[in-house]
């Protein structure tokens, strides 16, 4: 018997198992997340995953040099776009979805796509474009929400105009590394634009987070962190910013105040990414203890853990809300972590 599927319903055939009739998550119920797939083709660790703007794609990019699109209709990988000779660390989509970016933050060697923003075209897997920086690794790019802007992370952001692929500015902020801190400096580190494109945050190994308003290039700082920043991410109202810091600890930040408004505590590790559910309740925390935390944003308080067997670096959400995708591996030679999960409803 057909399923009654209702507006803003779906039905999606994977790994010969139908997933019928899923809402747009609202809340996690008490029910943990459930295991949809691992995805296995990456020789090392997999640091950056994100998915496509229609919920289609997941891109993942890892430190075998190689970045993987996966269709998340059949659960099996779509295509491999070339290989670098560094240790690939960031990977965005476009809002349109047909460019990606990316950028490496490694290698054993000297190569000069190490300072390089490649863009892909998505549908022939193609190169399209080169941007070329001056200093070495690429730790983070974003697109802006027109998708006329990206911003890219090495020590500085860079903001490049994607109708000439000319850089059209340079925000300093990060100057100082956290000398302090036992952690190694992966260079894990994360820039974002707010829902609106009129807020930039950047997070680096100085232990603050710097938010820009694009327009004027006036700058805020958010202090708190006692060790390096890793990762943020806006809500999708804008008004909130979760950074994820070495310390060991997630904070949510009230963007109209510059004041921090929660910290979850409970990973045992540094804490290397956070990502929102589109509705903006949920928050979820990658960490090096091998767990994904997801966390109540209005309390704080913790609702969920996956646990896993390698450390996770990075976690995204559909902009549906109903898959979340996990990645992680030891930096070593050997096959990464990347995995998709259904996400539990409830009303």
């Amino acid at each position: 018997m057909a399923p009654d599927v209702k507006q803003g319903r779906r039905v999606t055939a994977w790994l010969g198992v139908a997933c019928l009739g899923l809402l747009p998550v609202s809340f996690l119920s008490a029910q943990e997340p459930q295991l949809r797939a691992t995805l296995k083709g990456h020789t090392n660790a997999v640091v950056a995953v994100t998915f496509s703007p229609d919920g289609m794609t997941l891109a993942s990019a890892s430190y075998d040099g190689t970045l993987k699109l996966w269709d998340m209709t059949t659960g099996k990988e779509r295509a491999t776009l070339g290989e670098y000779r560094g240790c690939l660390g960031c990977v965005a989509f476009s809002p349109d979805g047909k460019t990606l970016a990316s950028g490496t933050i490694g290698s054993p060697g000297y190569f000069p796509d190490l300072m390089d923003v490649k863009l892909w075209d998505v549908p022939t897997g193609k190169v399209r474009t080169t941007l070329t920086g001056d200093t070495f690794h690429v730790h983070s790019v974003t697109f802006s929400p027109d998708g006329r802007t990206l911003a890219s992370l090495n020590g500085d952001v860079k903001l490049w105009d994607l109708a000439s692929n000319k850089e059209r500015a340079t925000l300093p902020g990060h100057t100082t590394e956290d000398l302090e801190t036992s952690e190694p400096a992966y260079g894990v580190r994360s820039v974002a634009f707010s829902p609106d494109g009129k807020t930039l945050a950047a997070a680096a190994h100085d232990r603050t987070v710097k938010v820009w308003d694009v327009a004027t290039a006036k700058r805020s700082t958010l202090q708190g962190h006692t060790h390096a920043v890793y990762g943020v991410a806006f809500s999708s109202d804008g008004k909130t910013l979760a950074s994820a810091s070495g310390d060991k600890t997630v904070k949510l930040w009230d963007l109209a105040t510059s004041k921090e408004r929660a910290s979850p505590h409970g990973h045992t590790e540094s804490v290397m990414s956070v990502a929102f559910c589109a509705d903006g309740k949920t928050l979820a925390s990658a960490s090096r203890d091998k767990t994904v935390k997801f966390w109540d944003v209005v309390t704080g308080k913790e609702r969920a853990t996956l646990a896993g067997t390698e450390a996770v670096w990075s976690v995204a959400f559909s902009p549906d809300g109903l898959l979340f995708a996990s990645a992680g591996g030891t930096i070593a030679n050997a096959p990464g972590e990347l995995k998709v999960w259904d996400i539990a409803t409830g009303r």
